[in-house]
């Protein structure tokens, strides 16, 4: 009962495995979301228990606005409460503008941006009644600069830190925080396809970064420590555009 409760989005591959994974590390019981890769989860689960900590899986999917509201009472109901939360759910879908399908479009903003709403408008109710809680959003370079071929990706990450800023202010004397984390290149299934070469060329630090990079600065915000800490939005990106 000591145990904070952690919920990750998307958290069955990837930065969200790695984020459990850390979270799990750091003392949490960790909420384990997917929408259809059970084995992978069952995976970060594994992955999970050996470091020492606790999980469960909660499949759902972040997009289905229902889903998420069934979801997230169910746990609260079980659990009581969600001290941590950490919107990591995304995909692409990627095109130039003029030939982009509008299902391109309306898919990614729906579980990049939309999902925001749905899984974090129940749990900060929840968190602002305890007075405490940890949100943090991982969005993208893209949502900073922009992407050639990536319009619908770079608007919803950028909407997700407009989102992130608006609402860490309206929370902030509750003792809730909300961050953005705004990963460059990380070696992930969602990179496997680009061309490293070239683009190792434009990182500074002459590597893409690991999950586990983007894992650490997760586990910092939601720490006490981090508790002055609301509003921000940390690159991790090797130097790539700033």
């Amino acid at each position: 009962m000591d145990k904070r409760i952690a919920l990750v989005t998307g958290a069955s591959r990837g930065i969200g495995r790695a984020v459990a994974t850390a979270l799990a590390a750091s003392g949490c019981h960790v909420l384990i979301n997917y929408r259809c890769r059970q084995p992978d989860a069952e995976a970060t689960l594994a992955l999970v228990q050996r470091a020492g900590g606790s999980g469960e899986l909660c499949p759902f999917d972040v997009a289905d606005g229902t889903a998420c509201e069934q979801s997230v009472a169910g746990l609260l109901q079980t659990h009581q409460r969600i001290d941590v939360l950490v919107n990591n759910a995304g995909i692409r879908s990627d095109s130039l503008l003029v030939f982009m399908k509008a299902e391109q479009w309306q898919q990614v903003l729906a579980t990049n941006l939309s999902s925001f709403f749905n899984v974090t408008q129940p749990i900060v109710k929840q968190m602002a009644l305890q007075r405490q809680g940890r949100i943090v959003t991982i969005a993208s370079t893209a949502g900073q600069t922009g992407v050639e071929g990536q319009t619908n990706y770079a608007a919803a990450k950028a909407g997700v830190i407009g989102a992130s800023k608006a609402l860490a202010r309206e929370v902030a004397k509750r003792g809730v925080t909300v961050n953005v984390l705004a990963p460059g290149f990380i070696e992930t299934d969602m990179t496997a396809g680009l061309s490293r070469k070239e683009l190792l060329a434009q990182i500074p630090a002459g590597r893409f970064g690991k999950p586990e990079d983007v894992a650490a600065a997760a586990v910092f915000l939601c720490s006490e420590a981090a508790g002055y800490i609301t509003g921000a939005v940390l690159n991790i990106n090797g130097g790539v555009y700033t």
